[in-house]
Protein backbone atom coordinates (compact mmCIF):
# COMPACT_ATOMS: atom_id res chain seq x y z
CA UNK A 1 0.00 0.00 0.00
CA UNK A 2 1.28 3.48 -0.88
CA UNK A 3 1.57 6.68 1.36
CA UNK A 4 0.03 9.70 0.48
CA UNK A 5 1.00 13.00 0.82
CA UNK A 6 -1.86 15.65 1.86
CA UNK A 7 -1.78 19.30 2.58
CA UNK A 8 -4.76 21.28 3.80
CA UNK A 9 -6.01 24.13 2.12
CA UNK A 10 -7.34 26.21 4.76
CA UNK A 11 -4.68 25.63 7.67
CA UNK A 12 -1.52 24.61 5.66
CA UNK A 13 -1.25 21.56 7.69
CA UNK A 14 1.01 18.82 5.91
CA UNK A 15 0.41 14.93 6.44
CA UNK A 16 1.30 11.67 4.81
CA UNK A 17 -1.58 8.96 5.10
CA UNK A 18 -0.96 4.78 4.26
CA UNK A 19 -3.77 3.91 2.98
CA UNK A 20 -5.16 1.36 -0.04
CA UNK A 21 -4.41 2.54 -3.90
CA UNK A 22 -8.41 1.46 -4.64
CA UNK A 23 -9.34 3.99 -1.51
CA UNK A 24 -10.72 7.02 -2.22
CA UNK A 25 -8.54 10.54 -1.64
CA UNK A 26 -9.52 11.82 2.33
CA UNK A 27 -11.34 15.25 2.29
CA UNK A 28 -11.14 16.08 5.82
CA UNK A 29 -8.38 17.57 7.88
CA UNK A 30 -7.24 15.91 10.90
CA UNK A 31 -6.46 19.65 12.02
CA UNK A 32 -8.87 21.82 11.22
CA UNK A 33 -12.00 19.55 10.71
CA UNK A 34 -12.70 21.27 7.57
CA UNK A 35 -13.14 19.52 4.18
CA UNK A 36 -10.11 21.42 2.56
CA UNK A 37 -7.85 18.51 2.56
CA UNK A 38 -6.10 17.81 -0.85
CA UNK A 39 -3.60 15.03 -1.75
CA UNK A 40 -0.67 16.06 -3.75
CA UNK A 41 0.88 14.66 -6.80
CA UNK A 42 4.20 13.81 -5.82
CA UNK A 43 7.03 12.17 -7.94
CA UNK A 44 6.99 8.89 -6.21
CA UNK A 45 9.63 6.61 -5.24
CA UNK A 46 12.77 6.13 -6.80
CA UNK A 47 13.61 2.15 -7.97
CA UNK A 48 15.92 0.34 -6.07
CA UNK A 49 17.19 -2.72 -7.62
CA UNK A 50 18.62 -5.16 -5.12
CA UNK A 51 20.19 -8.24 -5.57
CA UNK A 52 20.75 -9.61 -8.88
CA UNK A 53 19.20 -7.97 -12.07
CA UNK A 54 19.99 -5.45 -14.70
CA UNK A 55 21.64 -2.33 -14.06
CA UNK A 56 23.32 0.59 -16.16
CA UNK A 57 26.28 -0.59 -15.92
CA UNK A 58 25.28 -4.15 -17.40
CA UNK A 59 25.26 -2.86 -21.05
CA UNK A 60 28.47 -2.41 -22.83
CA UNK A 61 29.88 0.85 -24.47
CA UNK A 62 29.51 0.81 -28.06
CA UNK A 63 33.77 0.51 -28.28
CA UNK A 64 33.58 -2.93 -26.26
CA UNK A 65 30.86 -4.17 -28.12
CA UNK A 66 33.21 -3.03 -31.44
CA UNK A 67 35.85 -5.27 -30.50
CA UNK A 68 33.85 -8.31 -29.67
CA UNK A 69 32.36 -8.19 -32.89
CA UNK A 70 35.66 -7.71 -34.24
CA UNK A 71 37.27 -10.66 -32.16
CA UNK A 72 34.30 -12.80 -32.88
CA UNK A 73 34.69 -12.32 -36.57
CA UNK A 74 38.61 -12.76 -36.32
CA UNK A 75 37.72 -15.67 -34.42
CA UNK A 76 35.40 -17.36 -37.11
CA UNK A 77 37.75 -16.72 -40.05
CA UNK A 78 40.18 -19.29 -38.29
CA UNK A 79 38.01 -21.51 -37.21
CA UNK A 80 36.89 -21.19 -41.03
CA UNK A 81 40.40 -21.71 -42.11
CA UNK A 82 40.66 -24.64 -40.08
CA UNK A 83 37.68 -26.04 -41.54
CA UNK A 84 39.20 -25.95 -44.79
CA UNK A 85 42.22 -27.62 -43.68
CA UNK A 86 40.93 -30.35 -42.38
CA UNK A 87 38.40 -30.95 -45.45
CA UNK A 88 41.51 -30.62 -47.47
CA UNK A 89 43.28 -33.88 -45.67
CA UNK A 90 40.10 -36.12 -46.01
CA UNK A 91 39.80 -35.47 -49.82
CA UNK A 92 43.47 -37.53 -50.11
CA UNK A 93 43.10 -40.87 -50.92
CA UNK A 94 42.86 -43.31 -47.83
CA UNK A 95 44.98 -46.39 -48.96
CA UNK A 96 42.93 -49.16 -50.04
CA UNK A 97 42.41 -52.40 -48.18
CA UNK A 98 44.12 -55.30 -49.83
CA UNK A 99 41.64 -57.98 -52.06
CA UNK A 100 41.22 -61.15 -50.44
CA UNK A 101 41.25 -64.28 -53.03
CA UNK A 102 38.38 -66.12 -51.52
Amino acid sequence: MPTYDYVCKACGAELEIFQPITESPKRKCPECKLLKLRRKIGAGAGILFKGSGFYQTDYRSESYKRGESAAKSSQESAQKSKDDKSSGDSKKKTPKAPKSDD
